[in-house]
């Protein structure tokens, strides 16, 4: 039977930013616009972003070298590099492991003119988008200038091919965003939209939170990845790093 999968997956979120502070402040102040003066591609992780993505190092570090991720792609979006480069000096990776590779694929959503918008300032300066939003629901509501949840799905497709054409057989880390780690999920347990987001409806993907996938070799003829947990947070409590939830500051209405 030819291997197809990686070995291991885990994927991350990345650990908490200035952005999910700038944007609670906005919510608390029922403001319209979240203020934060980086692109959203340029936000850096807070301090307690850092300590979360520390605390996640330390507790993949606990593995035995031979069970740490080999392979760590990340967003090319400044807070999920950060959070690999700390996981990495706090020994969470595999000492063969190579540097962590930025990949566009796995961007954050883009959110087009509603960037930094909180959800009174989208119904208050684009109503009309508030509406189709309304009307077509999240996955398939695509702003002027940003994408859907189906053009991230797209483009993840092909990530997800790249894992079984190279990783096969290795222990993979990605390290992204909330809604990639959602239609990572939708693509490798093969969802329908109405599975997906009533997963979604549960609550936000946490702050540095950990969702794993292992191969399961005698599902199918070339295996089948299986989840084995999804937003646990127990590395980051273990440690005493608080636990946050927030959405980023691109836009409260995802």
């Amino acid at each position: 039977m030819a291997q197809r999968w990686p070995e291991r997956l885990w994927i991350v979120r990345h650990g908490q930013s200035l952005g999910n502070v700038a944007r609670d402040l906005a919510e608390a102040g029922q403001l319209p616009r979240i203020d934060i003066a980086h692109r959203d591609m340029d936000v850096p992780l807070s301090p307690l972003g850092r300590q979360q993505a520390c605390a996640l190092g330390s507790w993949f570090a606990e593995l035995p070298e031979t069970e740490r991720p080999q392979v760590v792609l990340t967003s090319p979006y400044v807070r999920a590099r950060e959070t690999a480069d700390i996981m990495r000096d706090c020994g969470g990776f595999s000492p063969d492991a190579k540097r962590p590779t930025p990949d566009e694929r796995l961007r954050e959503k883009e959110f087009g003119v509603l960037d930094r918008l909180t959800r009174t300032g989208i119904e208050t300066h684009f109503p009309d988008q508030a509406e189709f939003r309304r009307l077509l629901g999240k996955f398939y509501h695509r702003p002027p200038g940003g994408e859907s949840w189906c053009d991230v799905i797209l483009r993840l497709r092909s990530a997800v091919d790249s894992l079984s054409l190279h990783h096969a057989g290795e222990r993979v880390l990605i390290v992204s965003h909330q809604v990639v780690v959602l239609c990572l999920r939708y693509l490798l347990e093969e969802m329908t939209e109405e599975q997906i987001l009533a997963i979604d409806r549960q609550g936000d993907v946490a702050n540095c939170s950990v969702t794993e996938y292992r191969l399961d070799p005698a599902d199918g003829p070339n295996g089948c990845l299986k989840l084995t947990r999804y937003n646990v947070t127990a590395p980051l409590e273990r440690e005493g790093a608080p636990v946050t939830r927030e959405p980023d500051a691109a836009v409260a209405a995802r």
